[in-house]
């Protein structure tokens, strides 16, 4: 029965998502493991050795995190059908529902107006969204739709996948790690080499499928195209300076007939990024719902194969 832990952990979280409820009660995991890192940051984070220190933060957070995680999951299985908690633990660590809705709001705001569009695609993105004209915002929710149907979705659900509740927590503690303090700036960018580094391991493969699973759904969606997915991401993935961000988005932009990417602003500064794709640019609402039905049978997809997946795994034990 455990080999249905990964699917059951996805079609929960596909349903019903984490609450919000739950969260104004007693936050979330992620938000758990995120003071974590906030604390490690603040205690080790100083002048001397911060790469080294930033070693011993990640240790810290995995084995804080692989500890508890290992502990419940060891408790789970004590219980009769204990697998069935183990799953809706798991689920909180995915977020398709999530992610849906928040690109969903992004459409639903672009067609009200261009500000309510740039306020709510702050929500998802880092760059500037007074910099965006409407095209731009369309272009940022669905960049950020591709990007984290990888992050989100099926990086964590390879994890849970192979190393159940320990492993999808693993995860997303050095994921979570990467976008905290993973970033290039005078503070972190010794601090948080570590957590980048393996960051971007843990994802190599995750990335890779995500690409295929975009081309596999853009099969089922009418005016797609899954050849030219899989071929731009050939082409294009290796042009972002990420070893695996530019697979899905060059997959979605493929599939599609859009061109992402391109030079984007942060902080006020203009940074020139490659595009992925040779497709439109002047994107809009219409397009982002285009990508969301992409983006729906990906999922459906992801379900199918790790049903799939499951079902070898419970015929060989």
């Amino acid at each position: 029965m455990q080999a249905l832990l990964a699917p059951l952990a996805l079609l929960l979280e596909r349903l019903v998502g984490y609450p919000n409820r739950l969260v104004a009660r007693i936050g979330h995991p992620v938000m758990w493991i995120g003071r974590l890192i906030s604390l490690l940051d603040v205690r080790l984070n100083r002048e001397a050795n911060r790469r080294g220190k930033g070693v011993l933060a990640l240790v810290i957070l995995l084995v804080v995190t692989g500890l508890v995680a290992g502990v419940i999951a060891w408790l789970c299985r004590l219980i009769p059908y204990g697998f069935i908690l183990e799953a809706i633990l798991a689920s909180t660590f995915l977020a398709q529902k999530a992610l849906g809705d928040a690109v969903r709001f992004v459409a639903a705001a672009l067609r009200r107006s261009l500000p309510e569009g740039r306020t709510a695609v702050s929500h998802i993105v880092g760059r500037d969204p007074q910099s965006l004209d409407a095209p731009g915002v369309a272009r940022a929710a669905i960049e950020s739709l591709a990007e984290s149907t990888s992050d989100a979705v099926v990086a964590p659900l390879f994890w849970l996948l192979l190393l159940g509740l320990p492993g999808v927590a693993l995860y997303k503690a050095v994921n979570t790690a990467d976008s905290m303090i993973g970033h290039k700036t005078e503070r972190h960018l010794e601090f948080g080499w570590a957590s980048a580094r393996f960051d971007d391991l843990l994802n190599l493969i995750p990335a890779r499928l995500t690409a295929l699973l975009i081309a596999g759904g853009a099969f089922f969606i009418k005016g797609a195209h899954p050849e030219a997915a899989w071929s731009t991401a050939l082409r294009d993935a290796r042009k972002h300076e990420s070893p695996n961000a530019g697979w899905p988005e060059a997959a979605m932009a493929g599939a599609l007939g859009f061109r992402l990417g391109g030079p984007r602003s942060y902080d006020g500064e203009v940074v020139d990024l490659p595009s992925f794709g040779d497709g439109r640019a002047e994107l809009g609402a219409d397009d982002i719902d285009r990508s969301l039905k992409l983006y729906a049978m990906t999922l459906n997809l992801t379900l199918a194969v790790t049903v799939l997946v499951a079902l070898v795994l419970w015929r060989l034990g």
